[in-house]
């Protein structure tokens, strides 16, 4: 009897210390999930969670709880999860048929688990975050599989902070491996120094950083880590973010001042494996405005993508203004004319500094693997973009008080008129300063980029000069073949007043015309036409001297006239 006595005393004693020993991060991991159980591939159609001890000792998991971003679950039951073990969370009514597949808890309030772009967590009952994971479909790494009845595994369970490329789909036949060890295991340690992405200004006094992953929480949380620019120094506080931790809140001593523009540097930050931060380090930061007409000007729009690609819609920072894409939406208009279907540039605080570009897709996977991006940051992928048709539509960006700041009703009949398939060929911006709606101010992208240029500047960008002469053509030898350079080219004028008419004729060089290229078109007092090396019938005219023949003539009926020779070229 005291044998048993002594023995149930041990228990007690080992159960209690189970039970208030505090759990330290990555203690209890999750490390599977089955967020989109339908279509069935052979396990229940029930959300669950996995967890797993990753610790060396057993922890009581009485008061734990399970939340994600809008929702926290009721307290867990008293259960002992020993070492190297693993237990499955979900609603009371999923555990009878969970059952089967190994130890199931209940919680009161389990959160619903989105297919995709959701967070959930783990939280002690010291209201510490232990683990949390923050997944979106493109996660299983399977086109497949993202479409429902398989879960999401990790990887390697010792490397529990590392996000995407520490998970995928299970590749068991039933779809996942509730109760055991996951299917994909194996060492993929995290060898990649976290990022400073960017920074967002909360207000003039308070700074939110966002870096790539995971950072080590005591040094992410040191104020003497980061410095920002312009006398501002050393912020007054630090603060690490749950549940991710991949955010700082900086608080400052002094304020940002508007219209400036700051760079703030994270220093001797590290990953939860270790690795220190490398060379990017330093962004920008400063107030944000209200973006007004014209700020941003539509840039590039593919409307037409080859099979299995998608839209996509470059914006370009024409101002001197510094923006937030949180707070800019495109859209197009509906059948009545009414501006329909608007989305955001984006689902958080990003930045847009004076003449940047902004690329615009639901599949920047595709957009790599069909074009040369040669800036990624320029890229943004959003869940959603208004319907734009192949043949013509509308493109609108507003801003958060509902107004137009620029409206562009494109038109395949602007691509190059000699390119047989206009799948993939995205419409380029000439001159960002030249009016949006002006259909000499688009042009197809250049072949020699592969037809677009996603996130950088265009082909086709020529900015317009302020000539010195009063009628211009450049540039002296045109090529036509959509490689460009040269591709067409841009007559110039300018007047010293307004109510100009012009009438300009391309001539070959035995005077025959070829191109009645304007009748009587009324002129601002500067301004450009395009000629594109075709004939009156868009038919190829053959290589040569060309003259420009402009008759420029008043209400007043003063006139002036002007010759031009350019050269047409083709390459061999």
């Amino acid at each position: 009897m005291k044998q048993i006595s002594t023995l149930v005393l041990v228990c007690l004693l080992w159960y209690a210390h189970a039970f208030s020993q505090p759990a330290n991060r990555y203690d209890i991991i999750i490390d599977e999930l089955m967020a989109d159980p339908s279509p069935q591939q052979g396990l229940p159609n029930v959300e669950w969670i996995e967890l797993r001890n990753n610790s060396g000792s057993a922890i009581n998991l009485a008061g734990w709880r399970i939340g994600d971003a809008s929702s926290l679950s009721g307290p867990m039951p008293a259960y002992i999860l020993q070492p190297d073990s693993v237990l499955l969370v979900c609603t009371a009514s999923a555990v009878a048929v969970l059952s089967a597949y190994g130890p199931v808890v209940p919680v009161t309030s389990f959160p619903s688990l989105d297919n995709t772009g959701d967070l959930i967590y783990l939280r002690s009952p010291q209201n510490k975050t232990i683990h949390a994971v923050g997944y979106s479909d493109q996660w299983y790494q399977n086109e497949l599989k993202k479409e429902g009845g398989w879960t999401l595994e990790m990887i390697d369970v010792k490397n529990p902070c590392t996000g995407a490329g520490n998970w995928k789909a299970g590749t068991d036949a039933s779809g996942g491996t509730p109760g055991r060890p996951n299917s994909v295991k194996a060492t993929n340690p995290d060898i990649d120094a976290p990022v400073l992405l960017r920074a967002f200004a909360i207000d003039s006094l308070n700074i939110r950083l966002i870096f790539s992953e995971t950072l080590d929480s005591g040094k992410a949380a040191t104020a003497g880590n980061y410095t920002l620019s312009d006398g501002i120094g050393t912020p007054v506080s630090a603060q690490s973010m749950a549940p991710l931790f991949d955010q700082v809140n900086l608080r400052l001593n002094t304020p940002l001042q508007r219209n400036r523009i700051f760079t703030v540097t994270a220093n001797a930050q590290s990953d939860c494996a270790g690795n220190l931060i490398g060379d990017r380090k330093v962004v920008r930061v400063g107030l944000s405005e209200l973006a007004l007409g014209s700020d941003i000007v539509i840039n590039e729009v593919l409307f037409n993508p080859r099979s299995g690609g998608s839209d996509y819609v470059e914006v370009y920072n024409r101002s001197k203004k510094l923006l937030d894409l949180k707070n800019i939406y495109l859209a197009n208009r509906n059948t009545t004319g009414q501006v329909a279907n608007i989305y955001p540039l984006a689902p958080d605080h990003v930045l847009f500094f004076p003449s940047e570009y902004k690329l615009l897709s639901t599949d920047l996977a595709n957009v790599k693997k069909e074009y040369f991006a040669a800036d990624p940051e320029a890229l943004l992928e959003l869940p959603t973009l208004p319907s734009y048709n192949d043949d013509e539509g509308i493109v609108i960006v507003l801003n958060d008080q509902g107004l137009v700041i620029d409206e562009l009703a494109y038109s395949s009949a602007w691509h190059f008129k000699l390119i047989d398939n206009p799948e993939g060929v995205s419409l380029e911006r000439i001159d960002p300063s030249a009016p949006t709606q002006q259909p000499d101010n688009w042009y197809s992208a250049a072949g020699s980029v592969g037809y677009g240029t996603p996130g950088t500047r265009n082909s086709q960008y020529r900015m317009g000069e302020e000539l010195k002469g009063e009628v211009k053509v450049t540039p002296e030898i045109v090529s036509p073949d959509n490689d460009g350079t040269d591709d067409f080219a841009t007559i110039e004028y300018n007047f010293p007043s307004p109510g100009y008419v012009a009438n300009i004729i391309v001539f070959d060089a035995n005077g025959v015309p070829v191109r009645y290229l304007q009748r009587n078109a009324l002129c601002g007092i500067s301004g450009n036409y395009r000629w594109d090396g075709l004939g009156e019938k868009n038919q190829k005219l053959p290589i040569g001297i060309y003259i420009f023949y402009t008759e420029i003539f008043n209400l007043n009926g003063k006139k002036k006239r002007f010759k031009n020779v350019i050269v047409l070229a083709r390459r061999s």
